[in-house]
């Protein structure tokens, strides 16, 4: 079956999570699914000679670090690993001629039928800042877009009327959004986010270093009839997917990158920092059908 062939399919029951879906890998010699999975990857099941399929911590601790192949000989090289690793399960592969070791990083999304959003990357503004350059008048416009400013928990924009020259705000919320924002701030940061889009597609989706994830795993469980619809794709055309597009205001007053949405965390924990969200289940539909970004 040619790759191009294989990408979306249904089974029955649920195997959402990162630990399932390892032992379905595990087992991959009885498991259809795995083998697909494997194919669809570019390996030939006959030729393999064993999987090995680890789940990736949300944080790695130092003792583990050697179970993913990955060298950290100072504290700041283990500090970028879990900071910029953006692998849910690792699966090494034994390939039978000339005993070929391959290693292959999976990102894991799980959704309902019923809902599909899926947080990608979460953190201040100022960690933003460090990874992307932007200067100092974004940060601050961001950061009143957050509430960050001071530190607060929740930000009155109003306090910042002398610098801002906004007088009035509309919402509950404590923060400013884009579309309150002066119409040349706006396109500063429109025009940033365009112009360095690549880099931050790449951090927020793929990540950095030797767990950066190189494939896209979906699926999206159905209650209704108890089966998973699942979709593997290369994290190139992931990227290249959720990236493309208009980098504007949404209507909502958030930032919208292509099919990704830049928006204020709000709620608890964290309610000051900056997140992007996709909706990961848009992977199952024609392009042209999926919309821009979602809130």
């Amino acid at each position: 079956m040619d790759k191009k062939d294989l990408g979306s399919k249904t089974a029955k029951g649920g195997f959402a999570n990162e630990k399932a879906i390892c032992e379905k890998f595990n087992n991959w010699k009885n498991d259809q699914e795995a083998q697909e999975w494997l194919k669809i990857m570019g390996y030939d099941p006959g030729k393999i000679d064993s999987v090995e399929a680890i789940q990736v911590p949300t944080r790695i601790k130092k003792t583990d670090v050697s179970k993913f192949g990955v060298n950290v000989n100072k504290e700041e090289d283990y500090e970028q690993l879990n900071k910029f690793k953006k692998a849910d399960a690792q699966i090494k592969i034994v390939i039978k001629i000339g005993n070929l070791l391959c290693v292959e990083n999976l990102s894991l999304k799980k959704a309902n039928s019923d809902a599909c959003y899926n947080q990608i990357d979460k953190r201040t503004v100022a960690e933003y800042q460090k990874m992307w350059g932007f200067d100092d008048e974004i940060a601050f416009w961001l950061m009143l877009f957050t509430g960050d400013l001071d530190h607060a928990k929740e930000l009155d924009p109003a306090k910042y009327s002398t610098i801002t020259g906004i007088t009035e705000f509309s919402g509950k919320e404590r923060r400013l959004l884009f579309n309150q924002m002066p119409i040349n701030v706006q396109q500063k940061i429109i025009k940033f986010f365009d112009d360095n889009r690549i880099i931050v597609v790449t951090d927020i989706i793929k990540g950095r270093g030797g767990l950066s994830a190189g494939w896209m795993l979906v699926t999206r469980f159905n209650k209704e009839d108890e089966t998973t619809t699942w979709i593997l794709k290369d994290i190139n055309t992931v990227m290249n997917f959720f990236g493309k597009g208009e980098v504007r205001v949404s209507p909502k007053g958030s930032l919208y990158i292509g099919k990704i949405t830049m928006q204020r965390k709000g709620g608890t924990p964290d309610p000051t920092k900056l997140q992007f969200k996709i909706n990961p289940c848009q992977l199952f539909e024609p392009e042209e059908d999926s919309l821009n970004g979602s809130e």
